[in-house]
Protein backbone atom coordinates (compact mmCIF):
# COMPACT_ATOMS: atom_id res chain seq x y z
CA UNK A 1 0.00 0.00 0.00
CA UNK A 2 2.72 2.64 0.03
CA UNK A 3 3.45 2.40 -3.77
CA UNK A 4 3.17 5.84 -4.96
CA UNK A 5 2.92 7.10 -1.23
CA UNK A 6 4.40 10.69 -0.09
CA UNK A 7 6.28 9.86 3.38
CA UNK A 8 7.80 12.59 5.60
CA UNK A 9 10.18 11.25 7.46
CA UNK A 10 11.24 12.75 10.80
CA UNK A 11 14.19 12.31 12.82
CA UNK A 12 14.37 13.88 15.78
CA UNK A 13 17.92 13.22 18.34
CA UNK A 14 18.53 10.28 19.47
CA UNK A 15 21.21 7.23 18.95
CA UNK A 16 18.74 5.58 17.19
CA UNK A 17 18.59 7.72 14.59
CA UNK A 18 21.25 5.84 12.29
CA UNK A 19 18.33 3.36 12.01
CA UNK A 20 16.38 6.13 10.44
CA UNK A 21 18.46 5.88 6.85
CA UNK A 22 17.65 1.92 6.70
CA UNK A 23 13.70 3.20 7.33
CA UNK A 24 14.12 5.23 4.27
CA UNK A 25 15.32 3.14 2.15
CA UNK A 26 12.97 0.04 3.18
CA UNK A 27 10.17 2.29 2.33
CA UNK A 28 11.46 3.24 -1.38
CA UNK A 29 11.18 -0.27 -1.55
CA UNK A 30 7.67 -0.18 -0.76
CA UNK A 31 7.23 1.70 -3.01
CA UNK A 32 7.12 5.15 -1.56
CA UNK A 33 8.64 8.46 -2.33
CA UNK A 34 10.32 9.74 1.18
CA UNK A 35 11.16 13.32 1.96
CA UNK A 36 12.95 14.11 5.60
CA UNK A 37 12.81 16.69 7.93
CA UNK A 38 15.74 16.35 10.32
CA UNK A 39 15.92 18.46 13.96
CA UNK A 40 19.43 20.16 14.89
CA UNK A 41 20.00 17.22 17.52
CA UNK A 42 19.27 14.61 14.51
CA UNK A 43 22.32 15.96 12.76
CA UNK A 44 24.85 15.35 15.63
CA UNK A 45 23.35 11.53 15.08
CA UNK A 46 23.34 11.45 11.57
CA UNK A 47 24.66 13.44 8.37
CA UNK A 48 22.08 14.81 6.47
CA UNK A 49 23.77 13.76 3.46
CA UNK A 50 23.00 10.18 4.04
CA UNK A 51 19.62 10.97 4.13
CA UNK A 52 19.69 12.78 0.87
CA UNK A 53 21.41 10.08 -1.43
CA UNK A 54 19.17 7.91 -0.37
CA UNK A 55 16.16 10.08 -0.59
CA UNK A 56 16.99 11.88 -3.79
CA UNK A 57 15.85 15.08 -1.68
CA UNK A 58 17.86 17.04 0.72
CA UNK A 59 16.27 16.88 4.18
CA UNK A 60 14.65 20.04 5.69
CA UNK A 61 16.73 21.46 8.65
CA UNK A 62 15.58 24.71 9.33
CA UNK A 63 12.68 27.11 8.41
CA UNK A 64 14.91 30.08 7.47
CA UNK A 65 17.39 30.40 4.48
CA UNK A 66 15.11 28.41 2.39
CA UNK A 67 14.19 29.24 -1.14
CA UNK A 68 10.65 27.94 -0.28
CA UNK A 69 8.61 30.66 1.76
CA UNK A 70 7.10 28.46 3.75
CA UNK A 71 8.79 24.78 3.61
CA UNK A 72 6.91 23.21 6.52
CA UNK A 73 3.78 23.53 4.65
CA UNK A 74 4.40 22.70 1.32
CA UNK A 75 6.11 19.78 3.18
CA UNK A 76 3.21 18.67 5.49
CA UNK A 77 0.64 19.19 2.52
CA UNK A 78 2.53 17.45 0.70
CA UNK A 79 2.54 14.42 2.87
CA UNK A 80 0.09 11.36 2.82
CA UNK A 81 1.76 10.34 6.13
CA UNK A 82 4.64 11.58 8.33
CA UNK A 83 6.85 8.90 10.20
CA UNK A 84 8.59 10.36 13.38
CA UNK A 85 11.34 7.87 13.83
CA UNK A 86 13.51 7.81 16.19
CA UNK A 87 11.02 10.23 18.58
CA UNK A 88 12.33 11.64 21.56
CA UNK A 89 10.67 12.86 24.62
CA UNK A 90 11.47 16.06 23.42
CA UNK A 91 10.35 15.46 20.28
CA UNK A 92 6.59 14.13 22.07
CA UNK A 93 6.34 17.02 24.66
CA UNK A 94 6.61 19.60 21.81
CA UNK A 95 4.09 18.12 19.38
CA UNK A 96 1.41 17.40 22.28
CA UNK A 97 1.70 20.72 23.49
CA UNK A 98 1.84 22.40 19.79
CA UNK A 99 4.99 23.68 20.18
CA UNK A 100 6.04 24.73 16.31
CA UNK A 101 9.84 25.95 16.74
CA UNK A 102 11.62 23.69 14.59
CA UNK A 103 11.10 22.52 10.85
CA UNK A 104 10.05 18.88 12.23
CA UNK A 105 7.47 20.32 14.62
CA UNK A 106 6.18 23.08 12.02
CA UNK A 107 5.67 20.46 9.53
CA UNK A 108 3.61 17.96 11.54
CA UNK A 109 1.62 21.12 12.82
CA UNK A 110 1.06 21.99 9.04
CA UNK A 111 -0.42 18.77 8.30
CA UNK A 112 -3.39 16.95 8.08
CA UNK A 113 -1.78 13.70 7.27
CA UNK A 114 -1.65 10.66 9.54
CA UNK A 115 1.30 10.35 12.33
CA UNK A 116 2.90 7.57 13.00
CA UNK A 117 5.38 7.64 15.73
CA UNK A 118 8.33 5.55 16.98
CA UNK A 119 9.49 6.58 20.51
CA UNK A 120 13.49 5.81 21.65
CA UNK A 121 14.80 6.64 24.71
CA UNK A 122 16.16 5.51 28.03
CA UNK A 123 13.55 3.37 29.96
CA UNK A 124 13.25 6.04 33.06
CA UNK A 125 12.60 8.46 30.47
CA UNK A 126 10.04 6.80 28.35
CA UNK A 127 8.31 5.94 32.00
CA UNK A 128 8.07 9.61 33.33
CA UNK A 129 4.82 11.01 33.71
CA UNK A 130 5.23 13.61 32.09
CA UNK A 131 6.32 11.64 28.84
CA UNK A 132 3.37 9.51 29.61
CA UNK A 133 1.13 12.38 29.66
CA UNK A 134 2.54 13.23 26.14
CA UNK A 135 1.59 9.69 24.55
CA UNK A 136 -1.68 9.57 26.09
CA UNK A 137 -2.39 13.50 24.08
CA UNK A 138 -0.94 12.76 21.14
CA UNK A 139 -2.68 9.59 21.26
CA UNK A 140 -6.16 11.42 21.77
CA UNK A 141 -4.84 13.44 18.54
CA UNK A 142 -5.18 10.62 16.53
CA UNK A 143 -1.38 9.77 16.62
CA UNK A 144 -0.18 6.01 16.24
CA UNK A 145 2.23 4.09 18.45
CA UNK A 146 5.11 1.87 17.21
CA UNK A 147 7.04 0.63 20.23
CA UNK A 148 9.42 0.93 21.93
CA UNK A 149 10.57 -2.53 22.24
CA UNK A 150 12.57 -3.86 25.41
CA UNK A 151 15.73 -4.25 24.54
CA UNK A 152 19.94 -2.71 24.73
CA UNK A 153 19.27 1.01 24.60
CA UNK A 154 22.73 3.59 24.31
CA UNK A 155 25.47 3.38 27.39
CA UNK A 156 24.85 -0.31 27.77
CA UNK A 157 21.31 -0.40 29.07
CA UNK A 158 18.90 -2.99 28.75
CA UNK A 159 15.30 -1.76 29.43
CA UNK A 160 12.16 -0.59 27.57
CA UNK A 161 12.78 2.43 25.24
CA UNK A 162 14.44 0.98 21.67
CA UNK A 163 13.35 2.07 18.90
CA UNK A 164 11.36 -0.77 16.45
CA UNK A 165 13.21 -1.93 14.04
CA UNK A 166 12.73 -0.12 10.52
CA UNK A 167 11.05 -3.12 9.21
CA UNK A 168 8.34 -2.92 11.82
CA UNK A 169 7.80 0.47 11.49
CA UNK A 170 7.35 0.35 7.53
CA UNK A 171 5.14 -2.45 7.93
CA UNK A 172 2.77 -0.63 10.79
CA UNK A 173 2.85 2.56 8.31
CA UNK A 174 1.90 0.40 5.27
CA UNK A 175 -1.33 -1.21 7.96
CA UNK A 176 -2.40 2.37 8.83
CA UNK A 177 -2.57 3.42 6.14
CA UNK A 178 -5.12 0.86 4.26
CA UNK A 179 -6.91 2.63 2.71
CA UNK A 180 -11.24 2.88 3.36
CA UNK A 181 -11.96 1.79 0.01
CA UNK A 182 -9.72 -1.44 0.51
CA UNK A 183 -11.23 -4.09 -1.76
CA UNK A 184 -13.32 -1.66 -4.49
CA UNK A 185 -12.98 -2.11 -7.94
CA UNK A 186 -14.02 1.48 -9.12
CA UNK A 187 -14.33 3.23 -12.68
CA UNK A 188 -13.73 6.53 -13.18
CA UNK A 189 -14.22 8.60 -16.63
CA UNK A 190 -12.81 11.65 -17.28
CA UNK A 191 -11.91 14.09 -19.87
CA UNK A 192 -13.78 15.60 -23.04
CA UNK A 193 -14.62 13.26 -25.96
CA UNK A 194 -13.60 14.41 -29.98
CA UNK A 195 -16.07 13.47 -32.39
CA UNK A 196 -14.13 13.88 -35.73
CA UNK A 197 -15.04 16.07 -38.66
CA UNK A 198 -12.44 15.49 -41.01
CA UNK A 199 -8.89 13.95 -40.09
CA UNK A 200 -8.27 17.39 -38.76
CA UNK A 201 -11.01 19.08 -37.32
CA UNK A 202 -13.12 17.52 -34.72
CA UNK A 203 -16.52 18.31 -32.18
CA UNK A 204 -15.45 18.36 -28.44
CA UNK A 205 -15.41 20.80 -25.32
CA UNK A 206 -13.21 22.32 -22.86
CA UNK A 207 -12.84 19.68 -20.33
CA UNK A 208 -9.54 19.53 -18.81
CA UNK A 209 -10.16 15.82 -17.20
CA UNK A 210 -8.50 17.21 -14.27
CA UNK A 211 -11.90 16.61 -11.76
CA UNK A 212 -12.19 12.94 -13.23
CA UNK A 213 -7.85 12.47 -12.39
CA UNK A 214 -8.65 13.75 -8.85
CA UNK A 215 -11.49 11.54 -8.20
CA UNK A 216 -9.15 8.72 -9.49
CA UNK A 217 -6.07 9.48 -7.98
CA UNK A 218 -8.30 9.63 -4.34
CA UNK A 219 -9.59 6.36 -4.62
CA UNK A 220 -6.53 5.03 -5.20
CA UNK A 221 -5.00 6.58 -2.56
CA UNK A 222 -7.79 5.41 -0.41
CA UNK A 223 -7.13 1.67 -1.64
CA UNK A 224 -9.10 0.91 -4.23
CA UNK A 225 -8.62 -0.97 -7.17
CA UNK A 226 -8.97 2.13 -10.11
CA UNK A 227 -9.64 1.68 -13.67
CA UNK A 228 -9.84 5.36 -15.46
CA UNK A 229 -11.02 5.68 -19.11
CA UNK A 230 -10.11 8.72 -20.22
CA UNK A 231 -9.38 10.91 -23.31
CA UNK A 232 -6.67 13.39 -21.17
CA UNK A 233 -3.44 13.34 -19.33
CA UNK A 234 -3.90 10.61 -16.87
CA UNK A 235 -2.97 11.44 -13.38
CA UNK A 236 0.47 11.24 -11.70
CA UNK A 237 -1.23 8.17 -9.52
CA UNK A 238 0.55 5.04 -9.07
CA UNK A 239 -1.85 1.55 -8.65
CA UNK A 240 -4.43 3.52 -11.58
CA UNK A 241 -5.16 1.46 -14.55
CA UNK A 242 -5.81 4.02 -17.83
CA UNK A 243 -7.47 3.18 -20.88
CA UNK A 244 -7.19 5.74 -23.25
CA UNK A 245 -10.14 7.10 -25.79
CA UNK A 246 -10.73 9.64 -28.20
CA UNK A 247 -14.66 9.25 -29.14
CA UNK A 248 -17.92 8.63 -27.22
CA UNK A 249 -18.40 5.28 -28.52
CA UNK A 250 -14.94 4.60 -27.65
CA UNK A 251 -15.38 5.73 -24.50
CA UNK A 252 -18.71 4.36 -23.97
CA UNK A 253 -17.22 1.11 -25.37
CA UNK A 254 -14.52 0.86 -22.70
CA UNK A 255 -16.86 2.16 -19.82
CA UNK A 256 -19.37 -0.58 -20.22
CA UNK A 257 -16.63 -3.18 -20.57
CA UNK A 258 -14.97 -1.92 -17.11
CA UNK A 259 -18.37 -1.32 -15.35
CA UNK A 260 -19.80 -4.83 -15.54
CA UNK A 261 -16.72 -5.84 -13.18
CA UNK A 262 -17.07 -2.77 -11.05
CA UNK A 263 -18.53 -1.97 -7.91
CA UNK A 264 -18.67 1.94 -8.34
CA UNK A 265 -18.46 3.94 -11.42
CA UNK A 266 -18.36 7.59 -11.23
CA UNK A 267 -18.67 9.12 -14.83
CA UNK A 268 -16.85 12.40 -14.81
CA UNK A 269 -16.05 12.63 -18.23
CA UNK A 270 -17.56 15.66 -20.45
CA UNK A 271 -19.14 13.29 -23.07
CA UNK A 272 -19.84 15.00 -26.32
CA UNK A 273 -23.69 14.89 -27.16
CA UNK A 274 -23.80 14.61 -30.92
CA UNK A 275 -21.32 13.83 -33.54
CA UNK A 276 -21.44 14.13 -37.57
CA UNK A 277 -23.07 11.55 -39.22
CA UNK A 278 -20.10 10.84 -41.31
CA UNK A 279 -16.66 11.82 -41.33
CA UNK A 280 -14.73 13.31 -44.50
CA UNK A 281 -11.76 11.31 -45.35
CA UNK A 282 -9.75 14.54 -46.78
CA UNK A 283 -9.28 17.49 -44.93
CA UNK A 284 -12.47 19.57 -45.96
CA UNK A 285 -11.38 22.76 -47.69
CA UNK A 286 -12.59 26.31 -47.34
CA UNK A 287 -12.91 26.89 -51.20
CA UNK A 288 -15.38 24.26 -51.03
CA UNK A 289 -17.45 26.58 -48.83
CA UNK A 290 -19.20 26.16 -45.62
CA UNK A 291 -19.59 22.04 -45.14
CA UNK A 292 -23.00 20.70 -44.08
CA UNK A 293 -22.57 18.57 -41.10
CA UNK A 294 -25.30 16.70 -40.12
CA UNK A 295 -25.53 15.67 -36.46
CA UNK A 296 -26.59 12.07 -34.63
CA UNK A 297 -27.02 11.33 -30.85
CA UNK A 298 -23.84 9.48 -29.07
CA UNK A 299 -24.14 7.08 -27.07
CA UNK A 300 -25.53 7.90 -23.51
CA UNK A 301 -23.22 6.29 -21.18
CA UNK A 302 -24.70 6.61 -18.13
CA UNK A 303 -27.79 5.42 -19.01
CA UNK A 304 -26.24 2.52 -20.17
CA UNK A 305 -24.24 1.93 -16.80
CA UNK A 306 -27.74 2.75 -15.12
CA UNK A 307 -29.03 -0.48 -16.86
CA UNK A 308 -26.93 -2.83 -16.13
CA UNK A 309 -28.82 -5.83 -13.74
CA UNK A 310 -27.01 -5.95 -11.92
CA UNK A 311 -24.94 -2.63 -11.72
CA UNK A 312 -22.23 -0.64 -10.31
CA UNK A 313 -23.12 2.10 -7.26
CA UNK A 314 -23.53 4.81 -10.31
CA UNK A 315 -22.08 8.97 -9.83
CA UNK A 316 -22.99 10.87 -12.92
CA UNK A 317 -21.98 14.37 -13.47
CA UNK A 318 -23.68 17.32 -14.97
CA UNK A 319 -21.69 20.09 -16.21
CA UNK A 320 -24.79 22.90 -16.27
CA UNK A 321 -24.76 27.22 -17.25
CA UNK A 322 -26.70 29.12 -15.01
CA UNK A 323 -29.09 26.83 -12.83
CA UNK A 324 -28.93 23.17 -12.00
CA UNK A 325 -32.80 21.97 -12.66
CA UNK A 326 -31.50 20.49 -15.25
CA UNK A 327 -28.93 18.20 -13.13
CA UNK A 328 -31.19 17.87 -10.51
CA UNK A 329 -33.91 16.45 -13.73
CA UNK A 330 -30.78 14.31 -14.73
CA UNK A 331 -30.49 12.77 -10.93
CA UNK A 332 -34.38 11.71 -10.86
CA UNK A 333 -34.30 10.48 -14.84
CA UNK A 334 -31.08 8.75 -15.18
CA UNK A 335 -30.88 5.97 -12.60
CA UNK A 336 -27.68 6.74 -10.32
CA UNK A 337 -26.90 6.32 -7.18
CA UNK A 338 -25.38 10.40 -6.70
CA UNK A 339 -25.14 13.36 -8.92
CA UNK A 340 -22.36 15.81 -9.25
CA UNK A 341 -23.52 19.23 -10.88
CA UNK A 342 -21.69 22.48 -11.11
CA UNK A 343 -22.39 25.72 -13.07
CA UNK A 344 -18.83 25.86 -15.08
CA UNK A 345 -19.87 29.68 -16.29
CA UNK A 346 -19.42 30.26 -12.26
CA UNK A 347 -15.53 31.24 -11.47
CA UNK A 348 -13.46 28.79 -10.20
CA UNK A 349 -15.63 25.91 -11.46
CA UNK A 350 -15.17 26.18 -15.05
CA UNK A 351 -13.53 23.72 -17.34
CA UNK A 352 -9.15 23.58 -16.78
CA UNK A 353 -9.72 25.19 -12.91
CA UNK A 354 -8.03 23.41 -9.95
CA UNK A 355 -11.06 24.20 -7.83
CA UNK A 356 -14.67 23.45 -8.70
CA UNK A 357 -18.00 24.43 -6.54
CA UNK A 358 -20.48 21.91 -6.86
CA UNK A 359 -23.63 20.54 -5.88
CA UNK A 360 -24.42 16.90 -4.98
CA UNK A 361 -27.63 15.60 -5.42
CA UNK A 362 -29.85 12.10 -4.75
CA UNK A 363 -32.72 10.74 -6.83
CA UNK A 364 -35.16 12.18 -4.41
CA UNK A 365 -33.91 15.44 -5.70
CA UNK A 366 -32.40 16.42 -2.01
CA UNK A 367 -29.47 18.95 -3.04
CA UNK A 368 -26.45 19.34 -0.90
CA UNK A 369 -24.45 22.50 -2.33
CA UNK A 370 -20.41 22.32 -1.42
CA UNK A 371 -18.18 25.58 -0.85
CA UNK A 372 -15.51 26.63 -3.52
CA UNK A 373 -12.95 23.40 -2.95
CA UNK A 374 -9.77 22.15 -4.62
CA UNK A 375 -10.78 19.42 -7.05
CA UNK A 376 -8.30 17.29 -4.90
CA UNK A 377 -11.06 18.40 -1.66
CA UNK A 378 -13.94 17.72 -4.11
CA UNK A 379 -12.79 13.92 -4.65
CA UNK A 380 -12.10 12.88 -1.44
CA UNK A 381 -15.44 14.30 0.41
CA UNK A 382 -17.24 12.54 -3.07
CA UNK A 383 -15.77 9.19 -1.79
CA UNK A 384 -16.23 9.92 1.99
CA UNK A 385 -20.07 10.17 0.61
CA UNK A 386 -20.15 7.15 -1.52
CA UNK A 387 -18.54 5.21 1.20
CA UNK A 388 -21.15 6.02 3.58
CA UNK A 389 -24.13 5.47 1.18
CA UNK A 390 -22.53 1.65 -0.09
CA UNK A 391 -22.27 0.68 3.65
CA UNK A 392 -25.54 1.71 4.74
CA UNK A 393 -28.37 -1.08 5.63
CA UNK A 394 -29.72 -2.55 2.59
CA UNK A 395 -27.57 -1.69 -0.12
CA UNK A 396 -26.23 -4.76 -1.61
CA UNK A 397 -24.03 -2.92 -4.41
Amino acid sequence: MLTGRHIVLGVSGGVAAYKSAYLARRLIERGAEVRAVMTPSAVEFLGPQTLAAICGVEPLLDLFGQSDVSPHTTLGRWADAVVIAPATAATLARLANGLSDGALAATVLASDAPLLVAPAMHTEMWEHPATQRSVVTLGADGCTFVGPVSGELAGGDVGLGRMAEPDDIATALDDMLTGDLEGWNVLVSAGGTREPIDPVRYIGNRSSGKMGNAIAGAASRRGAQVTLVTSAPPPEAAGVRVVTVETAQEMADAVWSAAADCDVAVLAAAVADFRPVGTAGGKLKRADGPPQIVLEPTPDILAGVASMEPRPFLVGFAAETGSLGGAVDKARLKGVDLLVGNDVSRPGSGFGTSTNEVTVITPDGVANDWPLLTKDEVAERLWDQVRQMRTEPGDSR
